[in-house]
């Protein structure tokens, strides 16, 4: 039996990256997918023609999480069209980097907004059905520069170690139903993002890793699988790093 047979999965900005990877890896164990995107483009389309071929159920849907209302509505239309959702994965985020001497308002009210807002309310939106079945997993992307922050991130360290401090509190609180919580803080993973760096920008990031290597995609995805799974069913209120031990 696959790891996350009968089990459903909402999966938040995952036409792409990370987020591909943990939709691909779930569907590979059996899972059903759900997930979401600004918009339904191409990457979406083609992530979701990949995940019925795998012989899953899966749906994309457009959804913006850092709105209220509109994580009330997308939550609404998952259970009506799956039943049920048995996994919560928050990885909806972005990046605005600046020194904090340069970082405009709106660039620190958007990173706070899309990055942290939105775990609390596609959590919120979620609790209620989780609460009814039992039991669920929530797992919410948060970064190693959350655990240690980062010059020139200091919107982005603040939203992802803000995410920490809200795993750890949700994994009390929901705890008694056998609700899960936990999060993940991946280090320099090999991105269209990371792409974009300058060479010698990579080469001496790599330098301080001690694995010599950046991550891929499939590593946080491996580590989203376990947490999804029973194999962690004793596992809450924790901060798993996948970094290459560059945050030992």
């Amino acid at each position: 039996m696959k790891l996350l047979e009968n089990k459903t999965a909402l999966v938040t900005g995952a036409a792409r990256g990370i987020g591909r990877s943990i939709v691909l890896a779930y569907a590979a164990q059996g899972a059903d997918i759900a997930f979401t995107d600004l918009k339904v483009d191409d990457d979406a389309e083609s992530l979701l023609e990949e995940l019925k071929a795998m012989g899953v159920k899966a749906k994309a849907y457009a959804s913006d999480a850092s709105s209220f209302e509109g994580s009330e509505k997308l939550v609404e239309e998952v259970l009506n069209d799956f039943g049920k959702v048995d996994i919560l994965v928050n990885n909806a985020g972005i990046t605005r980097d600046q020194l904090l001497m340069r970082m405009s308002e709106q660039d620190w009210d958007l990173v706070i907004k899309v990055n942290l807002k939105s775990v609390f309310n596609m959590t919120k939106a979620i609790q209620r059905s989780m609460l009814r079945q039992r039991s669920g997993s929530i797992i919410n992307m948060s970064s190693v520069v959350g655990v240690s922050g980062n010059a020139g991130q200091s919107n982005y360290s603040a939203s992802k170690a803000g995410l920490i401090g809200f795993t750890k509190s949700i994994a009390q609180e929901l705890g008694s139903r056998s609700i899960r919580c936990n999060a993940i803080a991946p280090g320099f993973i090999e991105t269209a993002m990371t792409s974009k760096l300058a060479e010698d920008v990579r080469e001496e990031w790599i330098k301080n890793i001690p694995l010599r290597r950046a991550g891929k995609p499939e590593d946080v995805a491996n580590v989203a699988v376990f947490l999804a799974s029973d194999l962690s069913s004793y596992v809450t209120g924790q901060v798993i790093q996948v970094c290459g031990g560059m945050n030992t």
